[in-house]
């Protein structure tokens, strides 16, 4: 299982992901692959101080990409959308967009 740090990846700024933020105020993460919900909960709540309404994930499956003639795969991963309490202040990562 991983741990606080390495549960959240990185954060998706995408054009849906600030959109949802705006009008849901969610956060949308990439996760590690294991990560529960429970696991995301806990580490955005560490992490960002904020307190946590619901989370909902999704698994992606990697995609053929090529090079000439040489053919691989990127890996699986898998996005979390953290949808934070009302009231709760957005992290500033976000705001400085």
């Amino acid at each position: 299982m991983a741990t606080t740090y390495t549960t959240i990846r990185r954060p998706l700024i995408t054009e849906k992901g600030l959109g949802v933020k705006e009008t849901e105020g969610t956060l949308v993460f990439e996760v590690a692959a294991d990560a529960t919900k429970t696991s995301v909960k806990q580490a955005v709540e560490v992490l960002f101080k904020v307190k946590v309404a619901a989370v909902r994930t999704a698994n992606y499956a990697g995609k053929e990409r090529r090079r000439g003639k040489f053919s691989g795969f990127r890996p699986d991963w898998k996005k979390a959308y953290v949808r934070l309490r009302a009231g709760e202040k957005m992290p500033e990562y976000v705001n400085s967009l």
